[in-house]
C-alpha cells in the first residue's frame, strides 16, 4: 500500500490526454488569447477598481471570507497570486469587450427576437397511450377530473409526481419544437390537446406565459449570447497549433 503519491505536471497533462479533455481545454486557451487580443486591438483599459471588484465578487461567489480561506482556496486550485489575478483580468476584459462589441446592440437584437424571450410555466404528463392521453384530455376538460388526479396517477417519477408534473419556467429552447409551437400559442390557463413525439404523448397544462422585459438580467444573457456566437465565428476563421507533446 502507497504511503504517499507524487503527483507531477506531467501527470497531470497525462490525465488530461487520457480523460479526453484536451480539445476544449485547447478551445478555451484559444478563446482567453482571442479575447484579450481583441481587447488590446479594440485599445479596452480595465481601472484597478473594476479589478477589486471583480476579485471581490469571485471572494464571494466561492465564499471565501477570509485571507486564509482565500489562501487555502488558491493552494486547492494550485494558484498562484498572480494566477488569481490573471482570472480576475480575464473575466473583466471579456466583459468590457462584450459590451464593447454588443452593448448597443442588445435594445434591437431584443425586439427582433423577443418571442425567443418568452416563458412558459407547465405541468406535464408523459403518457405511452394515445388514447388514453386523449381520454383523460376529454376528462379534464369536461371537470370529471383535474390535471393534479390524473399527474398522482399516471406519473411514475416521485418527485415530479408530488410536485403534480409540474416542469418549471421554461422558453422555447428549453422545449421540443412541436410542443413550444403548442404552449407558445396557448391562452392561459390552457391544457392543451395531446402532443405526440418520440419521447411519448405529452398532456400539458399551460399554467402562465411570461412575456419577456428588457431588464438588466436579460440584456446581461443577451450581450453574453451574441458575444459567445461571436467567439464561435471568430475560431472558425482561426487556425489552432497545438505545441503539445503527445508521447511525453
Amino acid at each position: 500500500m502507497l504511503s504517499s503519491i507524487n503527483i507531477s505536471a506531467k501527470d497531470i497533462l497525462q490525465q488530461v490526454k487520457l480523460s479526453c479533455q484536451i480539445p476544449a481545454i485547447v478551445e478555451q486557451i484559444a478563446i482567453r488569447k482571442l479575447i484579450i487580443s481583441a481587447a488590446a486591438e479594440a485599445q479596452i483599459e480595465v481601472d484597478p477598481k473594476e479589478l477589486q471588484q471583480a476579485a471581490n465578487n469571485i471572494r464571494l461567489v466561492s465564499k471565501l471570507r477570509s485571507a486564509d480561506q482565500t489562501w487555502a482556496w488558491l493552494q486547492k486550485n494550485s494558484l498562484s497570486v498572480d494566477d488569481f489575478e490573471e482570472m480576475v483580468y480575464t473575466n473583466v476584459i471579456s466583459g468590457k469587450l462584450a459590451q464593447y462589441l454588443f452593448g448597443e446592440q442588445v435594445e434591437a437584437w431584443f425586439f427582433e427576437h423577443q418571442l425567443d424571450y418568452y416563458r412558459a410555466v407547465i405541468y406535464e404528463i408523459i403518457l405511452e397511450d394515445e388514447d388514453l392521453a386523449m381520454e383523460l384530455f376529454d376528462q379534464i376538460q369536461e371537470g370529471q377530473m383535474i390535471f393534479p388526479e390524473v399527474a398522482q396517477k399516471y406519473i411514475h417519477e416521485q418527485e415530479l409526481r408530488r410536485t403534480g408534473g409540474y416542469r418549471g419556467i421554461l422558453n422555447s429552447k428549453d422545449m421540443k419544437p412541436e410542443i413550444s409551437s403548442a404552449v407558445f400559442a396557448a391562452k392561459p390557463p390552457q391544457l392543451l390537446k395531446p402532443i405526440v413525439t418520440a419521447q411519448g404523448i405529452h398532456l400539458i397544462l399551460v399554467e402562465e406565459l411570461i412575456q419577456p422585459k428588457l431588464d438588466d438580467k436579460l440584456r446581461y444573457q443577451i450581450n453574453s449570447d451574441l458575444f459567445n456566437i461571436w467567439i464561435k465565428e471568430q475560431l472558425k476563421e482561426i487556425v489552432i497549433l497545438k505545441n503539445i507533446d503527445t508521447n511525453s
